[in-house]
């Protein structure tokens, strides 16, 4: 019967003493990669500029869109067409002309802004994608200035502050009472993430930085803060650090090479039509690189932390294990993990991809017209690169953790790496009587 060598007792409070050469090697190339993404960062700072777009992103002016706060008070069905649409006034709407068409007819009452206090008319032609509003709803009224100086409001979206608020709130509770510390550090985290997002790479693409390096640094300086934050400073979290930090590297190289091959644009998906549109010094296939590479980052640091916390567990367990039998142990809880995780990844993007492929199986169009088209190529090439990247991020990041848990040099219960390739820890040695002991 199987079972943990018996030399262990006195590790099992934590991992093994590690050797002070490949702890620093590991410190050391962290510190250099550190500072080199350090001064990428103030490279590629971007300068602050405006860039006008045309409406609804920005207003008429060029400034930024405002939206109001609004309640829907009446809502029917009616003639259209009254000169009161759209604007603000006190008491009932002006009448809409004898020969009006009919169409949704909504007064809303204006609760910000300079006009809050009065009303303003909505009228909305039913149609696909057209909303329909219910008296009583919260809405957000997008506000704008003609050429004429006359204020003019518009259905923007539905407001959504309370609801989005109590679902972040509970979702921050239950981390947080689940994880407790940890999780609250976690969450540290994601406000840094995006603020990385929002405060650098976003303006440093606007700005026209190269769109590699900005991803990258992007990546490197979420890793550090979000790694460190959640699981603690340490050589565990550490040797995780190092091999996410390869296999984003790994991960930008195969983005570049895949897009190349295939020729994607991305002009099949709205938003970067918009961005071709309105911002065109900003490069599409830049946006599409810099997507693959931060999408990637989610899958690869969580499949680096279980290879890294693995090892190391594995060598405090066993004091008496070789880095071989370590590995190949480490390398099985992997596979399990790469498995599991790949096919999630796939169904991730296929989820995202599902009214696109529903409009193309309407359209009767055959499987390899729609699987080779730009929309739906993006999310394999996506699904693909991120599965390479997290495939070889876990030997790697296993390695790096097994050097790091059984030292180069150190003695391992008389058990070296000569075990020729068995991965399983040796077994109980049978008693002198013949029998195993119990």
């Amino acid at each position: 019967m199987s079972d943990f060598h018996g030399h262990g007792h006195g590790h099992s409070g934590g991992p093994v003493p590690v050797g002070p050469v490949a702890a620093k090697v590991v410190i050391g190339l962290l510190v250099v990669i550190g500072i080199a993404v350090l001064i990428g960062a103030i490279a590629l700072w971007p300068s602050k500029q405006d860039v006008a777009v045309d409406l609804p992103f920005q207003s008429a002016q060029g400034g930024v869109a405002v939206t109001e706060a609004g309640t829907v008070t009446m809502q029917n069905m009616g003639p259209c067409g009254s000169s009161s649409a759209g604007r603000a006034f006190t008491g009932s709407p002006v009448p809409p002309p004898t020969d009006a068409y009919e169409c949704r007819r909504s007064i809303v009452d204006i609760e910000s802004g300079p006009n809050a206090g009065t009303q303003t008319l909505l009228e909305i032609i039913p149609g696909p994608g057209q909303p329909d509003l219910r008296v009583g709803e919260s809405i957000r009224l997008s506000r704008q200035t003609d050429v004429n100086g006359t204020t003019e409001y518009s259905f923007e979206d539905y407001a959504r502050g309370w609801p989005v608020t109590l679902i972040a709130l509970t979702f921050a509770v239950v981390v947080i009472v689940v994880a407790r510390w940890r999780g609250l550090r976690a969450l540290v985290g994601i406000v840094v993430s995006f603020g990385v997002l929002v405060l650098f790479m976003l303006p440093a693409l606007l700005d026209g930085k190269p769109a590699i390096p900005v991803a990258l640094v992007s990546g490197a300086i979420i890793l550090y803060t979000v790694l460190y934050l959640a699981h603690g400073v340490s050589l565990r979290t550490s040797s995780a650090l190092l091999g996410t930090l390869a296999s984003m590297i790994l991960a930008a190289i195969l983005s570049y090479v895949t897009i190349v091959m295939t020729q994607l644009t991305g002009l099949s998906e709205e938003q970067n039509t918009n961005v071709q549109a309105y911002i065109q010094h900003v490069s599409i296939t830049g946006l599409l690189l810099a997507g693959f590479i931060i999408g990637s980052l989610g899958v690869l640091n969580d499949v680096t932390i279980t290879q890294a916390a693995s090892a190391f567990e594995l060598a405090s367990l066993d004091p008496g294990a070789s880095r071989r039998q370590i590995f190949g142990s480490a390398m099985r809880v992997g596979r399990d993990h790469i498995a599991s995780t790949v096919y999630t990844l796939v169904l991730a993007y296929a989820g995202g991809a599902l009214p696109l492929l529903l409009v193309f199986s309407v359209a009767g169009r055959s499987i390899q017209d729609v699987l080779l088209s730009d929309a739906v190529s993006i999310e394999i090439v996506r699904s693909a690169v991120g599965g390479i990247a997290l495939a070889l991020s876990v030997p790697l990041t296993t390695a790096i953790a097994v050097v790091l848990a059984r030292p180069l040099g150190s003695r391992s219960g008389g058990n070296s790496d000569s075990g020729r390739g068995s991965p399983q820890f040796r077994t109980a040695a049978p008693s002198r009587g013949g029998r195993h002991s119990k």
